[in-house]
């Protein structure tokens, strides 16, 4: 199961250094400082946010069935650690790929957009204006009435423009035939009604988690190229407008990188914000996670990072504690600044 896969991957990267819970916040893209820094620390970027509606109670069914396949094994309440097996599960690649962190959950308002879009076109061209819309949500419907008027619906060319888009764009998509027909069953039509995740599961038999995990997976594969092409792909463009994120900064470490960027100290940038200095410290490490250009050496010596490095590898920990007994003269910040460029 693809789930369990991904589960067991994540335990085995945080390397037995967080409790199972930090696994179901990662999943869930949940936006604590605690989580943020996981992301970049033990560089699982790919899985955050893949499942925002994830409940507690399906995810605790995944860790116990794990528990009972032997991959993985309680230590102590929420600790755990990996099992021969488990490695040996953990070596599988994965058959699909994700990009949770440009995405986080926005892959679902793209494709609630597109099969208002698909259903609204299917309708028109048979002269139906009225009919139940298949997305309830006010906001989307406006967006999708804005959207069609200002490319025209009207003259009847805007379905075949749309769907000439949709063929190619797909077709340079990757993701295997497969995920891309669990796409295009979710679109309904005129008299065609969108399967439902428990319909799909059971026509291709496969669990109801693993369709929904590769449907998710072949939108951000979509979406990707959809981003790289903007020019070739003009009316999705428009239906994927603002679901990308690419400044993935939250909101208050993006206040504190925009005064950084103006040459203000840590210091002045606390003083400025009436913040903590280790909450600005929590927000330079976050933009160290994000921007590739950014250089931690204002901050932390080439030597030291190496020292830094050297440790990780040596110890076989990414745990704070441990590296600044290591390396004392080092603070918490300028240890958390090496672990989130992972250089």
């Amino acid at each position: 199961m693809i789930f369990q896969s991904i589960v067991l991957k994540i335990l085995h990267k945080l390397n037995s250094e967080r409790t199972i819970s930090a696994v179901y916040h990662l999943i869930r893209g949940k936006r604590s400082g605690q989580t943020i820094q996981d992301v970049g620390i033990f560089h699982l970027h790919k899985f955050f946010g893949i499942l925002p509606k994830l409940s507690r109670k399906i995810f605790d069914e995944e860790i116990n069935k794990l528990i009972e396949q032997e991959y993985i094994s309680i230590v102590q309440e929420s600790n755990y650690e990996v099992t021969e097996k488990g490695l040996k599960k953990v070596q599988e690649p994965l058959p699909i790929s994700f990009d949770g962190w440009h995405y986080r959950g926005n892959e679902h308002l793209f494709f609630a957009r597109l099969s208002l879009i698909v259903q609204s076109l299917s309708h028109q061209k048979r002269g139906i204006m009225k009919f139940i819309p298949i997305q309830q949500n006010e906001e989307i419907q406006q967006w999708v009435k804005n959207f069609l008027l200002a490319n025209h619906y009207q003259n009847g060319t805007l379905q075949d423009s749309l769907l000439e888009e949709m063929i190619s764009s797909l077709e340079n998509t990757n993701c295997n035939e497969t995920d891309k027909l669990f796409v295009m069953q979710r679109l309904a039509g005129y008299k065609i009604p969108g399967y439902t995740w428990q319909q799909i599961s059971m026509l291709e038999n496969v669990s109801n988690m693993d369709v929904q995990l590769t449907y998710i997976s072949c939108l951000h594969n979509w979406l990707n190229e959809i981003a790289q092409k903007n020019e070739q792909y003009p009316l999705l463009n428009q239906i994927a407008m603002n679901i990308r994120i690419e400044i993935p900064l939250t909101g208050s470490a993006l206040q504190t990188a925009n005064l950084f960027r103006k040459g203000y100290s840590i210091e002045q940038i606390s003083s400025i914000r009436n913040l903590k200095i280790s909450t600005i410290e929590d927000h330079i490490v976050e933009l160290a996670m994000n921007e590739p250009n950014f250089s931690i050496e204002e901050f932390i010596s080439p030597t030291d990072i190496e020292l830094v490095l050297n440790a990780i590898h040596d110890y076989n920990t990414r745990k704070l504690k441990i590296l600044h007994e290591v390396i004392p003269h080092l603070s918490y910040f300028q240890l958390r600044l090496v672990l989130a460029r992972g250089e």
